[in-house]
């Protein structure tokens, strides 16, 4: 059996969860370059969980896009941390005019974990462009990504780029 590849994901709606740093890499990647609005964060304190709509580029589509000269894609996706017992921000604001980028999603255990096991609790860290930070405290990672669109052409019709 070989590993999962971009291709393998080209015209199927993405599901994937994390349990453990690793994985949660993985989701950052794809979520890289997503952009939303302060209101498209919702943390549910009762049901303990902290859900984010935006609109993901397609990273795993980019080069199959670049190669057919077809414009490239984004598209909406749900990013839903479970177990959340904390949300804290800084240089965020939570308006619908407020455009955010977000640049990456990070793990920060409490304590060490063996390789193989789920991580325990910790702090996830999700950084914007601008320098703002979202932390969410978890009693455990487990974090959701689903995409609930179908792709559409993103309206710059670029590709994401940062500068050094």
């Amino acid at each position: 059996m070989a590993d999962a590849t971009f291709e393998d994901g080209a015209e199927r709606p993405l599901r994937l969860i994390a349990r453990d740093a690793d994985d949660l890499q993985v989701i950052s990647t794809l979520v890289q370059d997503a952009v939303l609005t302060g209101a498209d964060l919702r943390y549910t304190q009762s049901r303990r969980r902290f859900t984010i709509l935006l609109n993901r580029f397609r990273w795993e589509d980019r080069e199959q896009a670049q190669a057919a000269r077809r414009r490239v894609e984004r598209v909406r996706s749900i990013l839903d941390f479970s177990d959340v017992t904390a949300v804290s921000h800084q240089g965020l604001e939570r308006d619908a005019d407020t455009i955010l980028s977000l640049l990456s999603v990070d793990f920060t255990p409490e304590a060490e974990v063996e390789a193989g096991d789920p991580a325990g609790p910790g702090r996830v860290t999700l950084t914007f462009a601008g320098d703002g930070a979202l932390a969410l405290t978890v009693e455990c990672l487990e974090v959701e990504l689903s995409d609930v669109t179908r792709p559409y052409a993103a309206p710059s019709g670029k590709v994401p780029t940062h500068s050094e």
